[in-house]
């Protein structure tokens, strides 16, 4: 799938009143800036990514989250534990026939990052990075990750394979 089709699919699971990305647009990598590229481009948790970049633990906060035919889908943020200062956005679409019960109802609970949940319980998982997004903040994910909108800002698309199938599909914005 295009990019930024995959982009629009994910950004529908949660409609929003106003605008959560003015624009975006597929970049390779090369033209990512560095700090960008070491926090999106690679084949790890976010999780794991963020707590090591701002040595900190990260908390995970659900802004919304539904349930549609077999996938559980969610509108997150992380931010720093114990903290008010957000790093991440996300919106995931979660296939649960791939993981176990256990597994599943920790997601549920909504009290702990999807990544670190996946590595507690030793899922096999292998990470597929998709795309790397350039976006320019809507008043929606300006709020979102406490900057002003319009201001630029990278994501990606990535999957997340638990026990070698497709189960995650992941839009991730850092801040």
């Amino acid at each position: 799938m295009n990019p930024l089709d995959e982009l629009k699919s994910l950004t529908s699971l949660f409609p929003e009143d106003n605008v959560l990305i003015k624009k975006a647009e597929h970049v390779p990598i090369a033209l990512v800036p560095e700090l960008y590229r070491t926090l999106l481009a690679h084949d790890h948790h976010m999780t794991v990514t963020m707590e090591e970049h701002h040595d900190c633990k990260v908390d995970v906060q659900i802004l919304d989250r539904k349930e549609i035919d077999q996938f559980y889908c969610r509108k997150i943020i992380l931010s720093k534990s114990g903290t008010e200062q957000v790093v991440q956005f996300g919106i995931v679409k979660f296939d649960f026939q791939y993981v176990t019960e256990a597994v599943k109802n920790e997601i549920m609970q909504g009290e702990i990052p999807l990544g670190r949940i996946l590595i507690n319980h030793n899922v096999l998982r292998h990470i597929h990075l998709g795309a790397i997004l350039k976006i320019t903040a809507g008043p929606v994910l300006a709020e979102y990750l406490q900057m002003e909108t319009g201001e630029i800002t990278y994501g990606r698309l990535a999957t997340i394979f638990c026990n070698g199938q497709p189960a995650v599909d992941l839009l991730e914005i850092a801040k």
